[in-house]
C-alpha cells in the first residue's frame, strides 16, 4: 500500500483522507487537535500545528511516507513543502511557499495576474501606506478593502456590508497597517455571483473540477458575519443555475493561465491543488481571489463525487503525471451543510457535548456522508470546540433533493448548534438567478471585456 501523510485540521481534511483511503492508501495524519474521523482513517497519527516545521519533519521522519498532501493554506504559507522537499525529497500536493503567495499575499496574486495579461482582475490599488487611499476610496465610490496575508477568510470588508463610511473604510485600513498584515488591497466593489472553481495541477496540466458556490454568511439569507463557510452546493449539470457557459470558460481559461505565469514567474510547477474564487458579474468573469489548496467546505462537493482513484490523481499531480490520467465524476448534485456552535462565528459556545443519533455508515446509506471538523471525543461524546463542527454532504439526482436529505442529517442532531437551512434550496437559487438576470438586463460592456470577444465566442 501507499504510505501516505495529510495535513490538515478541519472537515476538508477529514474528507481528503476518506478519498485516500478509498484509493487505497494507508493513511497517517498530523492536526492540530485529534478529528476524530480522521483518527479513525489513520494508522499514525499526531497532534501539532500544522505550520510547525520542526514538528511536521518529525513526523515524516517517524512514518516515512510516499506521499504527502496538504490541506489548509497555513502550512504551504509557512513553507512546508519546501522543507519537506529538501530534506526527505517525497512528493507532494501542495505547492512551495513561493507558488502559495498566490493565496498569501493578495498583491501578488493582483500583480500577476496584471503582469501577464491575464483578464479577470478587477479595479485595484496596492497601498504600502496610508497616503492616496483615501483619495482612491472616493474615487471608487463603491469599494473592497483587503489585507494583504491570511485571515481565513474573514478579512474582507465591503462598503455596505461591513463598511459604512469613508471613515470605517480608513480606520479599518490603518488596522491593518498596525497590526502587520499590510500592505492593504483596495478594489472596485463588484455585482455579481460569486463561485469557486478548483483544479488539478501538477506544473503542465490543469485538469478542473464542478464550480460550486460557497455561502460565507453566518445567518440565513446571506446576513451575519463572514464565517469560514456555511455550507456550499454543487449542480448535477456540472454549472451552476446562474452560470453561463462562456463564466465557466472564462474561469477555466484563468486557472489554467495563472498555473502558466505561476512557472514563469517563480520557476517551479505548481503541484496541487489552484482554486479561483469568481464573480460572474455582467461585463464578464472577475477574480475575487486565489487559494492554494482545496477549499472548505467546497472540497466537500468535490470529492465525493469523484469516480476516479483520488490516490492515483494525488500521485500524478505530485509526481508530473497528471496528464496521464483520466479524471471523471458522478452526475449528481451535492450540498454541503455546516453545523457550528451557537454564536458562532463571534461567540460560540465551547466544550458542550452534542448527540449524534446515528453511525456514520446509517448516514451513508441514506446518501450523506458526515465529516468532523472542529470537535473532539471525551469519554464517548463529541465535545464542541468554538468553530464549524460537523459538515453533513448529500448527493442526489437533483441540488433541491440533496439539500432536503442534507437538511433531514443535520437536523438529527441535538446540542447548542445551528446551521444555514437555506444552502441549496429553491428560494435562494432562484435569488441568485434573478439577480444575475437584473444585471444582464442592464446596459453593460459585455463583449468588450478581454473574454467576451463576441465574433469569436462559441458556446
Amino acid at each position: 500500500m501507499t504510505r501516505v501523510l495529510v495535513i490538515g485540521k478541519d472537515g476538508r481534511t477529514d474528507c481528503i483522507g476518506e478519498a485516500l483511503t478509498a484509493g487505497g492508501a494507508d493513511l497517517s495524519a498530523l492536526s492540530d487537535f485529534e478529528i476524530p474521523g480522521l483518527r479513525k482513517r489513520s494508522s499514525h497519527f499526531c497532534v501539532a500545528k500544522t505550520d510547525n516545521i520542526a514538528a511536521v519533519l518529525a513526523f515524516v521522519r517517524e512514518t516515512k511516507p510516499d506521499l504527502i498532501v496538504v490541506g489548509p493554506e497555513e502550512p504551504l504559507a509557512a513553507g512546508v513543502v519546501d522543507e519537506i522537499q529538501r530534506v526527505f525529497g517525497i512528493p507532494c500536493v501542495g505547492p512551495t511557499k513561493s507558488l502559495a503567495r498566490i493565496e498569501s499575499s493578495k498583491a501578488f496574486a493582483r500583480r500577476l495576474l496584471s503582469k501577464y495579461g491575464i483578464a479577470g482582475n478587477p479595479e485595484h490599488r496596492v497601498f504600502d501606506q496610508m497616503e492616496g487611499i483615501d483619495e482612491y476610496l472616493r474615487e471608487l465610490g463603491e469599494f473592497v478593502i483587503k489585507p494583504d496575508g491570511l485571515t481565513g477568510g474573514k478579512g474582507v470588508k465591503v462598503f455596505g456590508d461591513h463598511l459604512n463610511s469613508i471613515e470605517e473604510a480608513l480606520q479599518y485600513a490603518r488596522e491593518i497597517f498596525e497590526s502587520s498584515k499590510g500592505p492593504v488591497i483596495v478594489e472596485e466593489k463588484l455585482d455579481g455571483e460569486e463561485f469557486s472553481f478548483q483544479s488539478f495541477c501538477d506544473g503542465e496540466t490543469v485538469v478542473d473540477t464542478i464550480p460550486v458556490q460557497d455561502h460565507k454568511r453566518a445567518l440565513e439569507g446571506d446576513r451575519g458575519p463572514n464565517t469560514g463557510g456555511m455550507g456550499s452546493y454543487s449542480c448535477e449539470d456540472g454549472s451552476l443555475p446562474f452560470l453561463k457557459p462562456e463564466h465557466l470558460l472564462a474561469a477555466k481559461e484563468t486557472n489554467a493561465a495563472v498555473a502558466r505565469a505561476l512557472a514563469s514567474e517563480t520557476g517551479e510547477p505548481y503541484r496541487g491543488i489552484l482554486y479561483g474564487g469568481f464573480m460572474a458579474t455582467a461585463s464578464g468573469v472577475r477574480l475575487i481571489e486565489y487559494n492554494a489548496r482545496f477549499g472548505d467546505p467546497e472540497a466537500m462537493n468535490v470529492l465525493p463525487l469523484l469516480k476516479s482513484n483520488f490516490l492515483e490523481l494525488c500521485m500524478g499531480i505530485a509526481t508530473g503525471h497528471l496528464g496521464r490520467l483520466r479524471v471523471e465524476f458522478q452526475a449528481k448534485a451535492t450540498v454541503c451543510k455546516y453545523l457550528v456552535p451557537q454564536g458562532y462565528p463571534d461567540s460560540p459556545v465551547r466544550n458542550v457535548p452534542i448527540e449524534i443519533p446515528q453511525h456514520e455508515e446509517q448516514w451513508r446509506e441514506k446518501g450523506v456522508r458526515m465529516y468532523y471538523a472542529a470537535v473532539r471525543e471525551s469519554g464517548g461524546s463529541v465535545i464542541l470546540t468554538g468553530s464549524r463542527a460537523l459538515a453533513f454532504v448529500a448527493m442526489a439526482d437533483s441540488v433541491y433533493a440533496a439539500s432536503d436529505l442534507a437538511e433531514w442529517a443535520v437536523r438529527q442532531i441535538r446540542g447548542p448548534v445551528v446551521h444555514r437551512s437555506d444552502i441549496g434550496t429553491r428560494a435562494l437559487i432562484q435569488k441568485r438567478v434573478s439577480h444575475m438576470e437584473r444585471l444582464a438586463a442592464r446596459p453593460s460592456m459585455l463583449g468588450s471585456h478581454p473574454y467576451f470577444p463576441l465574433s469569436n465566442l462559441t458556446l
